[in-house]
């Protein structure tokens, strides 16, 4: 390798530089078994944060409508409790929440298709403590759905 290649790899990236060496990143979702494009492939990130903005919008009308007057008391105290046993019990008996169906999304499990309302726990206490779901692999899973054995999947 002359010192051009060197420096031209160097520009590229480091996974420019691995494809260049052979390996095989593929697409998201094809180690899962999933399609590249359309129903059953990868949600993308766009998509999820939009559902999780409308399902905390949802949980802060339900909490400031329906039990307080206060916003403040809605956001810092009833707005996660809502949305906690939202997202358990949604996730755990059809799929998904309004904003993951508003927006095209489900939550699939890998062995079974269907998520138990432990497995929709697990995933939501996870994603409450935030760091799990800031950790993603090369599928675009967080590391509470790796964790729970689920996938976000659009439908």
């Amino acid at each position: 390798m002359d010192n051009r290649q060197a420096l031209g790899s160097w520009l590229s990236g480091p996974r420019a530089a691995a494809e260049e060496a052979g390996v095989d990143f593929g697409y998201r979702g094809e180690q899962l078994g999933l399609p590249e494009e359309g129903p059953g492939s990868i949600a993308r990130p766009g998509r999820r944060l939009g559902a999780l903005a409308v399902d905390w919008g949802l949980s802060l009308l339900i909490a400031y409508g329906l039990i307080t007057q206060s916003y403040n008391e809605a956001a810092q105290i009833w707005a996660p409790l809502i949305m906690f046993a939202l997202m358990v019990l949604t996730v755990g008996t059809v799929g998904f929440t309004p904003g993951k169906r508003l927006l095209g999304l489900r939550v699939l499990a890998l062995e079974t298709g269907r998520v138990s309302p432990w497995r929709a726990a697990l995933r939501t206490v996870l994603l409450f403590l935030a760091i799990p779901a800031l950790i993603w692999d090369r599928d675009g899973r967080g590391l509470h759905d790796r964790l729970a054995g689920t996938v976000e999947v659009r439908i």
